[in-house]
């Protein structure tokens, strides 16, 4: 049984010092979020169902508990991270942890959550800031699939796709290096959260990134999110960057990507928000430092009981991670792919004992083992149009945000 208690605190200008340097916690955006410290629950998932044995977990573990929050904003009172397998086949654990203390910042406001576990007498950690460690610099090399071999992967995909068997599939490569001895992996987050302030920083059990897309947010009865699919390069100027612009914005293969990838999330969340559902009829493109992204903002109420987590279970994964139909991109991810995903692709956030949370899609995303070996991840939608060459310089730039931050 457990025990959440929240207090406002002074002011903090920041959540990143107080973080654990090696097993940071985080999920923030604009410097606002939620920190933890410790842990007084650690659950494990694998299998088809883990996502919604979450879900199901953590009702119960919130219906026994004793919450004391006057605070009541969003990320206050009893709260548990959460990091999920993008595959029900990966050797990676899907995880939900409870810290022991967790800290958040929002509108202007500070709070401390103390968690006590009933029979546990230690004290939860105090939330002292620490000066982050030695800077370090490292270079990301190719993994398992290098160059070449990512190009002969989209050139079979495209095969694929012309013949027919699937209209769209994400495939993946991965970067590979080793965190030094005494690595602060709270710089890496400093960085990513500093040249991305838009995206979800976070950091949960080894796995880190900063993702530009919600997966789900659930507050008080109302859902939205966020889709990204089909994006290009920033201009090197106002002109350029303009001109580039538009043509993702008028590009068929792009709108065509991310038509599937809207449409995967407004047939998964139809059977929970029966009153309508809202999205943008025509995509904005959305600007972040290295990228322009087509986006669609989806609105709706709740019409079930549906917690954050269980629209997370419901919504992955869409089509902008997987492909369409989602069934066959995931053989044809199988078939093709000789990575392990881990994380990557996967929802990573939190929810809170009410049901309302956060949820974001885990891209421009690293592992980051005990022993300190990194493995990083980007990837991008293939469709029949697709060129292997352009395919790659792609995951280049979705590579660059985490290539900088351990760079």
């Amino acid at each position: 049984m457990l025990a959440a208690r929240t207090r406002v605190v002074d002011p903090l200008t920041s959540l990143l010092p107080i973080l654990d340097a090696r097993a940071p916690l985080l999920f923030m955006r604009r410097g606002e979020g939620v920190a933890g410290l410790g842990e007084a629950v650690r659950l494990t998932f694998r299998g088809a169902d883990r996502i919604a044995q979450a879900a199901e977990t953590w009702r119960r573990i919130t219906a026994s508990a004793t919450i004391d929050d006057p605070v009541r904003k969003s990320g206050t009172g009893l709260l548990a991270f959460g990091a999920f397998t993008f595959d029900e086949r990966s050797a990676f654990e899907s995880v939900l942890i409870v810290p022991r203390t967790i800290v958040g910042r929002r509108d202007g406001v500070s709070w401390v959550t103390e968690v006590r576990v009933a029979g546990d007498e230690t004290e939860p950690p105090a939330a002292v800031a620490h000066e982050l460690g030695a800077e370090f610099r490292l270079s990301l090399l190719p993994g398992e699939v290098g160059p070449a071999r990512f190009r002969e992967l989209v050139a079979d995909a495209v095969s694929r796709i012309r013949a027919g068997e699937l209209r769209k599939v994400v495939l993946a490569r991965d970067l590979v290096g080793h965190l030094p001895e005494g690595g602060d992996l709270r710089r890496v987050l400093a960085e990513l959260a500093l040249g991305y302030p838009d995206t979800w920083t976070f950091a949960i059990d080894g796995h880190l990134g900063s993702s530009p897309e919600t997966l789900a947010r659930v507050s008080h009865g109302k859902v939205t999110a966020r889709v990204l699919a089909g994006s290009i390069a920033r201009g090197a100027d106002a002109e350029s960057d303009h001109a580039a612009a538009l043509r993702l914005a008028t590009s068929t293969k792009d709108l065509d990507e991310h038509s599937y990838a809207v449409q995967s999330v407004l047939d998964a969340l139809a059977p929970h928000a029966r009153s309508g559902i809202s999205a943008s009829e025509i995509p904005f493109a959305l600007k972040l430092p290295n990228l322009w992204h087509l986006a669609t903002n989806i609105e709706g109420v709740l019409s079930d009981v549906s917690s954050a987590l269980d629209l997370a279970a419901a919504l992955h994964p869409t089509a902008a991670v997987a492909g369409t139909p989602t069934a066959k991109a995931l053989e044809v991810i199988h078939e093709l792919e000789p990575l392990d995903r881990g994380r990557y692709g996967g929802p990573v956030g939190w929810v809170d004992a009410a049901g309302d949370g956060k949820w974001a899609v885990s891209l421009r995303s690293a592992e980051v083992s005990p022993e300190g070996d990194i493995r990083a991840y980007a990837g991008g939608g293939i469709l029949a149009a697709s060129d292997p060459d352009v395919e790659l310089a792609e995951t280049k730039l979705k590579f660059r945000p985490i290539v900088e931050a351990f760079g």
